[in-house]
């Protein structure tokens, strides 16, 4: 079936050009007509004609003009001029338009029989490529799932080579050499900073997989992997090295918002950590600080660079000691990791260390070198490239297993102390710069953002690491700061009521005596003549 539009302001035209169509084309043709430039488009925006036979000349808006019109909201249609008037100037305008051929009055039934046969091949082929690239689409949407899988995969497990990157990003149709991982990870509940039924919860998302998909893929431009465990690894790719702090923030909200979304989607809940940006190559190290992000704290939402870890563990340890030793370490857990490393010294002794002291001697400095290696990244440290030098020369008059013990201990249990309280320094820097702020600007405008910028935490995780550290939120903090300044002021000053509410940082003096009455219990006139007697 073909829409055709007829467009000339003689009635006779109009009833030939039908006659003609009709009998050649028969019930091929769905045919409306116009006879004003102004009915031509209102009909166009309704009928979306296949081909328009326009006449050139009509009362009102002319052909040309109409067409220019009908261009804008249906660009597929067809045109036809039809015209008694041979002029080069609307002949130019018309091809400009992509005017497929001209018909000239009075009509030639052969000739119009020949451009509607020309018009319909092209709708024809038209059609033809639409249902191709339709179907070839519908193919791409069934393996495209699977091609974003087996990138992140590979990139997970380092299975790659580097001709594996380059045809994954041409498929995937990725132009950006960077991105970042986000590892969504699901559960009943959360339980400090850990999922609940990991397993039964990994077999609800599988079921609801696709639903994710979709609904990740709305609020990020990434590709996603498949349900592993109780997770979901996601790429998302970026034109930059770094993530700035605005960007960084937006990102943050961004995924609280994806939680909430998909825990009321779904009725399960979710927490997202969120890894630096790399190259894609490197993108495994992204998704392993995402999901020690996760572990370092209790939000929803955890961005590594808000959190002072960077690095994972290496996957060349033993499993079953190595590699629980060293999450110890990490995570600033002294029992658990002395527990461990005393395990270690059990095997280490049981292995024939008596026979053979220097390779327990080689294996306690290899352990405790690369325990602070992770102090240094996961606690804040500075590192100091000599500060070890004394190392080798204490373990080598080491004689016997359990002094090596002992060394291998204290060196752990150091480790693991200085994780545990360069977080909290941290924490308590990063708390103590934004209460001087505060104290230095209450009397502007400031907000939350203002002060998480200054120590370049984004809003999300400041808002929360405030709370825990002062007791109450910066609104609330803001607002002591404020009222206790104009106590002082009321009682020991003589400036007037606006001064006082500006000097305060309050630009409206009714809001200003809400909230004063609201926390101090009287008005501040009340306050200010209770202290000065009058």
């Amino acid at each position: 079936m073909y829409r055709i539009m007829l467009a000339d302001d003689e009635g006779i035209v109009i009833d030939s050009m039908k006659f003609i169509i009709e009998k050649e084309f028969g019930n091929q043709c769905e045919i409306e007509f116009a006879k004003t430039g102004r009915s031509v488009i209102e009909l166009a925006e309704r009928f979306r004609p296949d081909i328009a036979v326009m006449d050139i000349h009509m009362p009102g808006i002319n052909g040309i003009e109409a067409m220019k019109e009908i261009k804008k909201f249906s660009a597929g249609t067809i045109f036809i001029v039809m015209t008694a008037y041979d002029k080069f100037d609307y002949a130019k305008e018309a091809i400009k338009l992509g005017v497929l051929d001209y018909i000239n009055k009075p009509v030639d039934r052969m000739k119009i029989i020949e451009v509607l046969k020309k018009a319909m091949n092209q709708i024809d082929r038209e059609r033809e490529k639409r249902s191709s690239d339709l179907l070839i689409r519908e193919k791409l949407e069934t393996v495209e799932p699977i091609i974003e899988n087996g990138l992140i995969y590979d990139i997970l497990l380092q299975e790659h080579f580097e001709e594996d990157i380059d045809n994954y990003k041409t498929i995937l149709g990725i132009e950006e050499n960077y991105g970042y991982m986000m590892a969504i990870v699901c559960g009943d509940s959360q339980e400090g900073n850990h999922m609940t039924n990991a397993i039964g919860s990994s077999v609800k998302i599988s079921g609801k997989y696709q639903e994710i998909r979709e609904s990740v893929k709305e609020f990020f431009s990434c590709k996603i992997g498949n349900v592993m465990a109780n997770k979901i690894a996601v790429l998302v790719p970026s034109g930059g090295q770094k993530m700035d702090y605005s960007t960084r923030t937006e990102v943050v909200d961004r995924a609280r918002d994806l939680a909430r979304y998909l825990r009321k989607k779904t009725d399960i809940k979710f927490r997202i950590g969120i890894g630096k940006i790399k190259p894609l190559r490197e993108l495994g190290d992204s998704y392993h600080e995402a999901l020690n992000a996760l572990i370092a704290t209790t939000g929803t939402v955890a961005h590594v660079e808000d959190l002072p870890i960077s690095c994972d563990y290496d996957e060349g340890y033993p499993i079953d000691l190595e590699k629980p030793l060293f999450e110890a370490v990490s995570k600033g857990d002294l029992d658990e990791a002395v527990t461990l490393a005393n395990k270690y010294a059990d095997w280490m002794s049981a292995s024939g260390a008596d026979s053979d002291i220097m390779a327990m001697r080689l294996k306690v400095l290899e352990f405790s070198l690369y325990a602070e290696h992770l102090m240094y990244l996961n606690g804040g440290q500075t590192y100091h490239y000599a500060g070890r030098n004394h190392y080798l020369p204490e373990i080598m008059v080491l004689e016997t297993t359990d002094q090596l013990r002992e060394w291998f201990i204290d060196k752990i249990s150091s480790a693991c102390r200085n994780v545990f309280l360069k977080r909290e320094e941290k924490s308590t820097d990063a708390i103590k710069t934004a209460k001087r702020y505060i104290e230095d600007n209450y009397s502007k405008d400031i907000s939350l953002d203002d002060v998480s910028r200054i120590v370049n935490i984004s809003p999300y995780y400041f808002s929360k690491i405030f709370k825990e550290e002062s007791g109450c939120n910066f609104i609330e903090y803001l607002t002591g700061i404020r009222i206790e300044k104009a106590k002082e002021l009321l009682t020991n000053s003589d400036k007037s009521m606006k001064e006082i509410c500006l000097m305060c940082g309050y630009t409206d003096p009714n809001y200003f005596s809400r909230s004063f009455k609201k926390n101090v219990g009287v008005t501040p006139t009340e306050y200010k003549d209770g202290k000065t007697g009058n």
